[in-house]
């Protein structure tokens, strides 16, 4: 029991420092910039293309989602033959306890001094990454896409989309929801509210009229 607990401990660091790659951080100083002192000062995907340009920030974006989809989907593939897990509930926590540390590590990143992003990138790898979620979330990032585009801000295509995602997987998978699959249920609760309340300064933004839109140049002034 011990040595199953080591594992999947093992496992969770491995997320975490996964998660805590800072890729955006990184592009930013390969083109010369800390994109923590410029834009809205996040290290995410929105703002690495906002101050390195918009191809820099799609690549941006899809490292994030990989550093979130591949721990997770690793544990998903190899973590039931190194731990003897006595329930497909106990499974799914311990997986969605890798993909979590994930996510935090994003957050909270050890080599910036904690201080991280929004995790919506690293967020959606980890959902991408579990079968019971996949779908709910590419159908999510349809959603996104489309709200996005429609509104052009990132932050209301973001809160559509979570609360999109929420709603369908609570429907697609209402036959195992609340039985083997409460881990991921639970994950999914947690997520909707992390990025909800990681948004709350867009929110105030909003609704002053300040937030910045994709394709405008944002003031100098606005807080992160």
């Amino acid at each position: 029991m011990i040595t199953d607990v080591v594992i999947v401990a093992a496992w969770m660091l491995a997320g975490y420092l996964c998660g805590s790659i800072p890729f955006g951080w990184l592009i930013g100083k390969a083109k010369g910039v800390d994109i923590r002192r410029e834009g809205s000062k996040n290290i995410g995907a929105t703002n690495c293309g906002r101050v390195c340009g918009w191809p820099y920030g799609v690549a941006a974006f899809l490292l994030d989602t990989a550093k979130g989809f591949g721990p997770t989907l690793a544990a998903c593939a190899w973590l039931p033959a190194m731990v003897a897990f006595s329930s497909e509930h106990r499974h799914w926590l311990a997986v969605i306890l890798v993909g979590a540390q994930a996510i935090v590590g994003h957050l909270f990143p050890v080599w910036l001094g904690f201080k991280g992003g929004k995790a919506v990138a690293t967020s959606l790898g980890v959902l991408l990454a579990l079968p019971m979620l996949r779908w709910a979330a590419l159908a999510a990032f349809g959603v996104w896409l489309v709200v996005t585009g429609v509104t052009r801000y990132v932050s209301v295509g973001s809160t559509v989309a979570v609360l999109a995602f929420m709603g369908l997987y609570l429907w697609l998978n209402r036959a195992q929801a609340w039985g083997d699959h409460l881990a991921p249920t639970i994950l999914v609760f947690h997520i909707v509210g992390l990025l909800i309340i990681r948004h709350r300064s867009n929110y105030v933004r909003l609704m002053k009229g300040t937030e910045n839109k994709i394709g405008r140049k944002k003031n100098a002034e606005t807080k992160p």
